[in-house]
Formats: structure tokens, C-alpha cells, sequence
């Protein structure tokens, strides 16, 4: 994300935080009575506000130097005083992954995301779709992305669109580019040419 790009958001938040501060200021201060209201124990401060909050996102994010993500997302939150700390795209995320010479590893879409700072990890959930380089398309409802570890897997059901057939299964492990991967419990079909049958009685006539 650029300097720029950084400014406005801060500001952005400033401005959010302002209007909610003002509202819970209107809402809990002490009547003119003098009598004293007590706060419901679940509210404490910092418990539910996120502390940056961001609307109609591109951007680019490096790791080590190198820019390595492109995200586009309608609304994006991050709480960095929860525990754990995450970022929440809970209206829609697009991601692409690139690699060293800034081509596209993958393509993912998801519903919803979740990505936690301190365990690298990210939570897909809700119509996950996950395109490679090498053109598979991978289909299910729940997709974990370790990327300390380096691995993308489920244990949901899983739907995986080959060049040359399909592949089903329930349980799946990948390394990140996806193009290593392995599904449980599957099963599969493989996509055979379609080839109209050749006319015998044709060819026989004229062999005679």
C-alpha cells in the first residue's frame, strides 16, 4: 500500500472513530439527575471497533521487498487489539498471488476472509474458488492458506476442474502455487474426446 494510499485511510478512520466516540459519549454520560450508569460487562474499550476500517480497497502488498499480492475487496476491517489480531473481508474478497517475476501464481475468490497477522493464515469461506497457473480450478465452501508453513488445505468438500477431467473429494492439501496437491477420499472422471462413429457401410461400398 502506498504512503498516500496509508494517509487516507488513517484519516478515514479518524473521522469513523470520531462519529462512533461522539455517539457513545451522547448515549452513556450521566443524566442530569446525577444518577450513575453502569456499562454492560461486555463492553470494554477497544472490544468491538476495528481500529482501521476501509471501503472500495486495491492494492498491492509486499513480502520481503517484493509485491506479492494484489487484493481487491468492497470493505476491509482490521482489529490489531484482538486476540488474535486479523484483518476481516467479510463483503467479498479477489486475491492474486504472484511469484518472483510478478507472474500469477493464482487467482482466489471467496465470500468471505479472515487473515490472522501472528499465525500467517489465511480463512477462506463461502463459494471459494481458486484458479492456478496452469489453468485447474479448484471449488469448495472452506479453504485454509498457511503461509508460514507454505500449504493450502481443507477437510470440506472439494470440486477441482482439470484441462483434462474432473476431481472430487472430501479433504485436500496443496503446496502454495498450487500445483502439487493431493485429495482424500476421491473420485474422479476424465474428460474422453467425443469422435462421431465412423460409417461402415460407407467405407465398405467404397471398397467395392
Amino acid at each position: 500500500m502506498s504512503t498516500k494510499q496509508k494517509k487516507f485511510t488513517y484519516i478515514n478512520f479518524l473521522n469513523i472513530t470520531a462519529a462512533a466516540w461522539a455517539a457513545v459519549m451522547f448515549l452513556f454520560l450521566p443524566s442530569c439527575g446525577g444518577k450513575k450508569q453502569n456499562l454492560a460487562d461486555a463492553v470494554s474499550e477497544g472490544d468491538s471497533l476495528p481500529d482501521m476500517h476501509t471501503t472500495g480497497v486495491t492494492t498491492l502488498i509486499s513480502d520481503s521487498g517484493l509485491i506479492r499480492y494484489k487484493i481487491v475487496t468492497e470493505e476491509w476491517l482490521i482489529y490489531s487489539k484482538r486476540n488474535p489480531p486479523f484483518w476481516a473481508f467479510e463483503k467479498g474478497l479477489y486475491m492474486e498471488k504472484f511469484d518472483t517475476l510478478f507472474h500469477i501464481d493464482a487467482s482466489i475468490k471467496a465470500d468471505t476472509a479472515y487473515y490472522y497477522e501472528t499465525k500467517k493464515l489465511w480463512e477462506l469461506r463461502g463459494n471459494v474458488h481458486i484458479q492456478s497457473q496452469r489453468g485447474d480450478k479448484f471449488d469448495t465452501q472452506l479453504m485454509y492458506w498457511d503461509q508460514g508453513k507454505e500449504k493450502i488445505y481443507s477437510d470440506r468438500f472439494i470440486r477441482i476442474e482439470q484441462p483434462d477431467g474432473l476431481l472430487m473429494g472430501y479433504g485436500f492439501e496443496s503446496n502454495q502455487t498450487m500445483t502439487e496437491y493431493q485429495v482424500f477420499n476421491s473420485s474422479g472422471t476424465r474428460i474422453v474426446e467425443d469422435k462421431a462413429p465412423q460409417d461402415t457401410t460407407q467405407t465398405n461400398q467404397q471398397r467395392n
